[in-house]
């Protein structure tokens, strides 16, 4: 017998993921959630959802979907409500995955507090979380994961993550997402928020969005940030997309738990064409990022320098899981973010139907969303070092 699951958010960017989930062969039952009726109603009127979902399975708001008998949510919703989402979605006895980050508002302390509660349901429900961190799950990522467990970097001394993604990147525009953004019915309350956050002069930063550069270095290493010093530069003058941001840029460096350092770039004020990336150097050898559009990676140890493509990277998908994907990927059976789609599907799916705690559990999700919050701080203070909080490893 198969799973259940609520879509949440049908937007852009959650539209994307229904036909995968719906795909995945221990998913049985699907249900659709959205504020907006016209898009469940695209959905409803698939061919390829008509086996797993039902009219009655159509709801207008996340409060009438948990009042159901649906085992799990998928929370792709805007950032600032991921973290209350999910927490009432396990309080009413779901698993919960949201997108990333877990939540993004400008108030460092309040990111913190809400990584606490998510923490502290996860804990008192005994229901699990994910985060859709899609980094995790590139191939990259993946590939350095396998290396690390064979012993291959030796001891870690120093690693670097960058996400740079400037404000008017003409491939993913930052002012018309912020538009698409705002002018949802969900979007339209939040402006309110945000206006309250400017009165009482709280401004966040590129660091409240951390995640596309933390978790490859701190996954890989299996370490967590200690302290952090960062460092951010001037917003520029009279642009309005960075109204409620005190910097434009922000740069970081990690004490990690393991004894090595990490430094991290999130920048929204920059002139590149784009770049998402991590670096990591060990005793023995070391892995030089690329970007999968225009740059190589490499394996380089201290007597060869070897060039490892996408696919020597990537691991395997379970064949039942591979085929149902090609067929709901039109031929593209890994989907956006480097083919990190259809592996954070599977890697939830599984993990719901197992009953185990996922990959990117509350307990790492947090630890990468603490690192920016504090470096953010850190940087508002002109780079002073700060401790960084931690809550552990996630329950066996």
């Amino acid at each position: 017998m198969g799973i259940s699951i609520g879509m949440v958010g049908l937007g852009a960017f959650g539209s994307t993921f229904v036909e995968y989930f719906n795909a995945h062969p221990l998913v049985d039952r699907i249900a659709l959630c959205d504020l907006e009726p016209e898009r469940i109603k695209k959905f409803a009127e698939m061919p390829s959802l008509a086996a797993k979902f039902k009219p009655s399975d159509a709801y207008s708001s996340l409060d009438e979907l948990l009042k159901t008998d649906i085992d799990a949510v998928v929370i792709i919703t805007q950032h600032w409500l991921h973290a209350p989402q999910a927490i009432a979605a396990m309080e009413a006895g779901k698993h919960a995955y949201t997108a990333v980050p877990v939540i993004s508002i400008p108030d460092a302390d309040e990111t913190l507090e809400w990584c606490d509660k998510l923490v502290q349901a996860c804990t008192r429900t005994g229901m699990h979380y994910m985060l859709g961190e899609t980094t995790y799950y590139r191939p990259e990522t993946m590939y350095c994961r396998r290396k690390a467990a064979e012993g291959a970097f030796g001891r870690f001394v120093y690693g670097e993550g960058e996400y740079l993604h400037d404000v008017d990147l003409p491939s993913c525009n930052l002012r018309d997402v912020q538009t698409w953004r705002l002018s949802s019915k969900a979007g339209k309350e939040y402006l309110a928020k945000l206006d309250d956050y400017r009165r009482r002069g709280i401004k966040g930063g590129p660091m409240h969005y951390p995640t596309h550069s933390v978790s490859g270095p701190f996954s890989v290493m299996k370490a967590h940030a200690l302290k952090v010093s960062c460092v951010g530069t001037a917003v520029p003058e009279g642009d309005d997309w960075f109204k409620h941001d005190a910097f434009g840029n922000e740069t970081a460096l990690f004490q990690m738990s393991n004894g090595a350092a990490v430094r991290i770039c999130e920048y929204r004020d920059i002139g590149v064409l784009g770049r998402e990336m991590f670096s990591l150097y060990g005793t023995k050898a070391a892995f030089f990022g690329g970007e999968n559009k225009c740059e190589a990676n490499y394996w380089c140890t201290k007597t060869s320098l070897t060039k490892v493509g996408i696919d020597q990277m990537r691991e395997k998908l379970p064949d039942d899981v591979y085929k149902a994907f090609l067929a709901a990927g039109k031929g593209d059976p890994y989907g956006g973010h480097g083919g990190s789609h259809t592996y954070l599907v599977n890697e939830f799916v599984t993990s719901v139907a197992e009953g185990r705690q996922p990959s990117t559990n509350a307990w790492e999700a947090v630890r990468w969303m603490a690192a920016g919050a504090v470096a953010h701080k850190s940087a508002l203070k002109g780079g002073e070092l700060l401790s960084v909080p931690d809550w552990g490893d996630a329950p066996k």
